[in-house]
């Protein structure tokens, strides 16, 4: 039995299948920053640290004398461990080993949004708790005013691309927004009746990236190897318990986060 506890839940096999493919429809465009950042995984509930190649230096232990011995510690990052709780109701369960399959999952697509923010939170804003810091905080300074006029988004996304291209960072590159940013991207026509969205999937030489949890954007470069998301477990639905009416189930993952060049992005700010 794994530490999930699905075995042991009230939940036959059909509902358990339809309610694992409506997480994973659900979680699949909301975990963002997978899709532009490198991701290694899943390593299992197991994987606990990620080795940062670094040491820190040691005195010997107490009572011992050291002379010319060198001691050093091995520095790692340990992995954050995220669970968000939902509920199924019974009658449901019951439905869909009826063979019903409209099954009402809200609570399980309020949990999925969470969960999903969460990470691509850590990713681009950090987390300092998990010792996690995000692409904004380690992107060098100055950001870029990005304004609320998106007609002066093309001119803003291309100064940042620019930027990245002298400071030796090489393309393609992706603009990471905010849901709100979004909406106003996708909206908008040109004058010359060329769409908003194509013209910057034009000037980055990639794509426009819908990011629930991001406050402002980001240009980043989609070259590899800059951005690390180590994952232990994926993101998993495990049981709690379950009462006459209900079952409480849980969306579970353990992840890190590193930026390993923080020149090879730009944030630009709301």
């Amino acid at each position: 039995m794994d530490h999930l506890l699905r075995d042991i839940a009230p939940i036959p096999t059909a509902a358990w299948a339809q309610i694992d493919d409506e997480a994973r429809e659900r979680l699949v465009p909301l975990l963002a920053a997978r899709r532009v950042v490198d991701w290694t995984g899943p390593g299992g509930w197991e994987h606990s640290a990620v080795s940062l190649g670094r040491t820190q230096q040691l005195s010997g232990p107490p009572g011992t004398d050291g002379g010319a011995v060198r001691t050093r510690q091995r520095r790692v990052r340990p992995l954050a461990e995220v669970r968000v709780p939902f509920t199924v109701s019974r009658d449901e369960i019951d439905n869909a080993e009826r063979g019903a399959r409209d099954l009402e999952f809200d609570d399980l697509d309020r949990a999925a949004r969470q969960a999903a923010e969460i990470e691509n939170r850590a990713v681009f804003h950090g987390w300092p708790d998990a010792d996690i810091e995000g692409i904004i905080a380690a992107a060098p300074a100055p950001n870029v005013k990005l304004g609320a006029d998106t007609h002066s988004y093309p001119g803003v996304v291309a100064g940042a691309v620019d930027r990245l291209r002298l400071a030796g960072v090489e393309g393609p590159y992706a603009l990471a927004v905010g849901p709100d940013a979004y909406t106003s991207i996708i909206e908008t026509t040109e004058d010359t009746g060329y769409l908003l969205l194509d013209h910057l999937t034009k000037i980055l030489g990639g794509n426009v990236v819908w990011t629930p949890g991001l406050d402002s954007a980001v240009v980043l470069s989609q070259r590899g190897d800059d951005f690390h998301l180590n994952v232990g477990q994926d993101v998993s639905i495990g049981y709690s318990h379950h009462d006459a009416d209900t079952v409480y189930l849980y969306l579970e993952e353990s992840f890190t986060f590193q930026v390993t060049e923080p020149d090879a992005a730009i944030a630009l700010t709301s």
